[in-house]
C-alpha cells in the first residue's frame, strides 16, 4: 500500500470522527452534522485573522480545512453575528444554530493540538463564552480534585502486572505512548490534563510523532508497538496494556475516561479494560 493511500485513508478516517463526534454531541444526523461543520467552519473563517485560520486547517482533514480556508481580513463581528451566519447558511434558526455551533467547536477541540484552540480562543472576545466554553474546557479545572499521584499509578501498574518498578514504568510509558498516537491530538491534550506531570512526556512524545493526528490502528498493531517500546512478547505487553487500561479508568474522571473509549474501536476496551 502506498504512503500515499495512507494518507487518504486516514484523512478520511479522521473527517469521519470529527462528523461523527458533532453528531453525538448535537444529536442530529450525519448529513445535518456535515451541514453544520461547513457552517460554523466558514463562518470562523471569515471571523479568523488569514493566519489563525490557515493554522487551524492545517490540522484538519481535506474537506473541513477546505471549509476554513481564509476570506480576506478577519471581520470584527460578535457571537450573536456569528450565530446568525451560521443559521442562514445551515437554513434554521439560531437557537439551534447555536447548539451545533458549539457541537462543531468540541468535536474541533478534540481533533487539533490544545494550542491551536487556545490560539482560537484568544482571537475572539468574551461574548463568544457561550459557544467556545466547552471547547476551551480542555485545561483542568482548578477546583477539581489533584489527578492520582504519579507513585499510586505506577504501584497500581506494577502489581496488576506482576512487574518490577522499573518494568512497570518502561510498560506506563509504551501504553500512553502507544495510546497518544492511535488517538487525536485534542484527546491526547485531555488526557495529559487528567494524569500527573510526569506521565506526559509519554503522551506529547506519541502525539508530536503524528503531528497530532489519530492514526487508524488495530488492537493487533497497537500491543505489537508496545511490545517493542517494551522489548517483551506481545502477550506480555497486552498484559501490560490491559494493567495501564485499568489503571487509567481509575486515575481519570468519567468524562475523560467516556471520551477516551469513544475515539478507540469496541476490540480496545473488550480485550483491554
Amino acid at each position: 500500500m502506498s504512503h500515499l493511500f495512507d494518507d487518504e485513508y486516514d484523512d478520511a478516517w479522521r473527517y469521519e470522527r470529527f462528523i461523527t463526534t458533532i453528531q453525538q454531541r448535537a444529536g442530529i444526523s450525519w448529513s445535518k452534522a456535515e451541514r453544520a461543520a461547513q457552517a460554523t467552519l466558514a463562518t470562523l473563517a471569515e471571523r479568523l485573522s488569514s493566519g489563525a485560520a490557515r493554522d487551524l486547517a492545517r490540522d484538519l482533514p481535506g474537506d473541513a480545512a477546505r471549509w476554513l480556508e481564509p476570506r480576506g481580513d478577519a471581520e470584527p463581528f460578535g457571537a450573536v453575528e456569528f450565530v446568525r451566519r451560521v443559521a442562514e447558511r445551515e437554513g434554521t434558526e439560531p437557537a439551534i444554530a447555536e447548539d451545533h455551533a458549539r457541537a462543531v467547536l468540541v468535536a474541533l477541540a478534540r481533533l487539533v493540538r490544545g494550542g491551536e484552540i487556545a490560539a482560537l480562543i484568544a482571537e475572539l472576545p468574551r461574548d463568544y463564552a457561550p459557544l467556545v466554553g466547552e471547547a476551551a474546557g480542555r485545561r483542568r479545572d482548578p477546583t477539581a480534585p489533584e489527578p492520582l499521584p504519579y507513585d499510586v499509578i505506577l504501584d497500581r501498574v506494577e502489581g496488576r502486572a506482576g512487574l518490577d518498578r522499573h518494568a512497570a514504568r518502561r510498560a506506563l510509558e509504551a501504553v500512553l505512548e502507544t495510546l497518544a498516537e492511535r488517538i487525536a491530538g485534542g484527546e491526547a491534550d485531555d488526557l495529559a490534563e487528567a494524569l500527573p506531570d510526569e506521565l506526559r512526556p509519554s503522551l506529547e512524545r506519541g502525539r508530536d510523532r503524528t503531528g497530532g493526528k489519530a492514526q487508524r490502528m488495530s488492537l493487533d498493531e497497537f500491543v505489537a508497538r508496545v511490545a517493542e517500546r517494551e522489548g517483551v512478547s506481545r502477550e506480555q505487553a497486552l498484559d501490560h496494556a490491559r494493567a495501564v487500561f485499568t489503571t487509567l479508568r481509575e486515575a481519570i474522571p468519567d468524562k475523560e475516561w467516556s471520551d477516551l473509549l469513544s475515539e478507540l474501536p469496541r476490540a480496545y476496551s473488550e480485550a483491554l479494560t
